[in-house]
């Protein structure tokens, strides 16, 4: 794929945000003339990019700046997965549906679609997906895996642990996990996740898989829809926190590239469940009293989650009933989620 001069200007840019370059060191590095290079800074700045220029010092990529792009999320990924494709975007009906319909088309694995704004993001339940612009992360894998359906659940159990694991390391908060795949951060949820496959039925084999995963990373403009308000919750609580340090100028793409970096990491390992500890370790609802959300309902003790990630429950009478899927209502009384029922 051919790259743009812009594109090439703005890798250098994100490799020196904050830093000024001169226009002679860009002419020499893109291998063009310092007016093309001005150009080029002309056209990123008329697309939002926040570059000041100063006269004797060069160009600049303003630290504030809270553009996403391929540049902004590359430089934070691990060499060993530089051949994933990054395809990211301002806006999109949906990150799943648009990986979905390359899976259709026969792209290969490894596709993975960013937005920084969903206009018809979807959850679990075929409920929406609040996905505002500038405040969150949208993030979708396509993947061809070798694998029985057998092993779908897995893929959202270990793009959960992912997700809280790149929560705590960007954010420095702890993160734990409401069984099936809900992060809490804060007492509230902070990202959502959402997995679909095609399964051959001859072979049972997955044909393709996505996983969907939305991040709160601040609190929207006008805050969040009042159906959801008292559930959800962004990773950085107040406006002060996101950016207090250089570093969290960037917290946006450190998501993304967080997110990219471990959920591929177990992804390429799946079947081994080297996930799976962490994921019980950090799932709150044990030890709680809930119950479930469909019909006919039942309440008891989540007394643990076995190795397949099923949610076992301990009624009255000592009996245990184990959930494959579904949902749990409960009260916790734990950090990570205080003093509310939750119905995500």
């Amino acid at each position: 794929m051919k790259i743009s001069l812009k594109e090439k200007v703005l890798e250098i840019l994100e490799q020196q945000k904050g830093r000024h370059i001169s226009g002679s060191e860009l002419a020499e590095r893109t291998g063009v003339s310092r007016n093309a290079v001005w150009k080029a800074v002309k056209g990123l700045q008329e697309e939002g990019y926040a570059i000041r220029a100063v006269t004797n010092k060069g160009y600049c990529l303003e630290l504030e700046n809270d553009i996403l792009s391929v540049q902004s999320i590359s430089k934070y990924l691990l060499p060993e997965l530089s051949w994933l494709q990054l395809e990211v975007h301002k806006v999109v009906d949906s990150t799943n549906d648009r990986a979905k319909e390359y899976a259709a088309q026969g792209r290969p694995e490894g596709l993975v679609i960013i937005a920084q704004e969903q206009t018809a993001g979807r959850g679990r339940m075929g409920r929406n997906f609040y996905s505002p612009s500038m405040s969150g992360v949208y993030i979708s894998f396509l993947m061809r895996p070798d694998f029985t359906a057998r092993e779908f659940l897995f893929m959202t159990t270990a793009a959960a642990v992912a997700a809280a694991e790149t929560i705590e390391a960007v954010s420095g908060e702890p993160a734990g996990i409401k069984w099936v795949n809900d992060v809490f951060c804060h007492g509230k949820k902070v990202c959502g996740i959402l997995t679909e496959a095609s399964v051959n039925v001859e072979t049972e084999l997955l044909e393709y898989a996505v996983t969907g995963i939305g991040f709160n990373i601040r609190e929207p403009e006008g805050g969040f829809p009042e159906e959801i308000k008292d559930v959800a919750g962004p990773i950085f609580q107040k406006a002060q926190e996101f950016g207090l340090a250089d570093s969290d100028y960037d917290a946006r793409s450190q998501i993304a590239a967080g997110m990219i970096n471990r959920f591929w990491s177990y992804y390429q390992h799946l079947t081994e469940r080297t996930f799976m500890p962490e994921y019980k370790r950090r799932s709150f609802l044990l030890g709680q009293e809930v119950r479930t959300l469909s019909e006919p309902s039942i309440s008891g003790r989540a007394a643990d989650i076995d190795e397949e990630g099923h949610l076992i429950i301990e009624l009255a009478d000592g009996t245990r009933r184990v959930l494959s899927s579904g949902e749990v209502s409960v009260r916790p009384v734990s950090d990570i989620q205080k003093g509310q029922e939750t119905k995500t």
